[in-house]
């Protein structure tokens, strides 16, 4: 055991598997006490199950860790309230919370239902607002707290079939910019990471092609476990210092990633009109256009 997080508790969320589990264990490993919450629901968020909670328990406390287990659902707030209850009640406080809990139903636009849409913002978005907003007042009186959220390339740049969980992905960034803002003043700090990681999340990414075949193999390379370390050092006292950033992590690679800035702007000092703006404005800036990329365009080269 390390202690990088020695006398810290930490709670985080769709910690049964994946890249959850892996910070949990490494926040134990770093001398955390960690809250394991997890539904054990599947991917698309149905059903439920201790199992896979309490197995990352059993794996903690089998090193000399400790750990209690939480099934209860992010994507409820009084559920979300009782994961936080469950790190007090247990240790008697909480230094940090991870939103890692998520669900996919990928589906094109124009194909997608009001309940694939709501399921997927309810989880990621929601979730990490009901559990972030659950624990902020006690960051708040004891004056220090850190929280880790989940975002994604996929809000951050794009990607096919995933518009609600794109949009919640982003959202989460923006709450986490505003949480950073508004906390600041309590010594409480908000940062996200989109992680590039194999696991059971992605594990349902089309195969169709041989591009994306060749992508899959690709991203079977970057283990859940490189997320862990920066989740772990943003949670951490040295990483007091870090609030309102938004990180990637692709296998041995971490990126800051960019925040929207205004970069290019033109002028009239008599006011525009729909014309001028068609004949002047959109030519005059369209040099500087986005171009409709997907994750895998920017990040165009093998992992490292």
């Amino acid at each position: 055991m390390s202690s990088m997080m020695q006398g810290k508790v930490a709670i985080v969320t769709g910690a049964g598997g994946g890249i959850g589990r892996d910070i949990a264990l490494a926040m134990a490993r770093e001398g955390a006490k960690v809250v394991v919450n997890d539904v054990g629901a599947s991917l698309g968020g149905e059903g439920g199950s201790s199992g896979p909670a309490q197995q990352v328990v059993a794996e903690i406390r089998a090193v000399g860790g400790h750990a209690v287990a939480s099934t209860d659902s992010v994507a409820d707030a009084a559920a979300a309230q009782r994961i936080v209850n469950a790190a007090v009640d247990a240790f008697g406080r909480i230094d940090c919370v991870v939103n890692n809990a998520g669900i996919l139903r990928d589906r094109f636009f124009h194909k997608m239902s009001v309940d694939e849409f709501d399921a997927v913002v309810k989880v990621h978005l929601y979730g990490s607002y009901f559990v972030s907003r659950a624990a902020a007042p006690h960051f708040k009186e004891q004056g220090s707290g850190a929280f880790v959220h989940m975002t994604s390339t996929s809000g951050l740049i794009g990607n096919f079939g995933q518009a609600n969980y794109a949009a919640a992905k982003l959202g989460i960034m923006a709450l986490s910019k505003s949480i950073a803002l508004d906390m600041q003043k309590f010594n409480v700090r908000s940062n996200c990471i989109a992680p590039f990681a194999w696991s059971r999340m992605i594990d349902s990414i089309p195969t169709a092609s041989d591009e994306e075949r060749a992508r899959v193999e690709r991203m079977k390379q970057m283990t859940p476990a490189k997320i862990a370390p920066l989740a772990v050092a943003l949670c951490s006292d040295a990483g007091a210092h870090v609030s309102g950033q938004v990180f990637a992590v692709r296998n041995n690679e971490i990126f800051l990633m960019s925040q929207p800035r205004p970069i290019r702007s033109v002028h009239r000092g008599e006011g525009w009109t729909p014309e001028m703006v068609a004949q002047h404005a959109l030519p005059a800036l369209q040099a500087s256009f986005y171009p409709l990329d997907r994750s895998q365009d920017v990040f165009s080269w093998e992992p490292i």
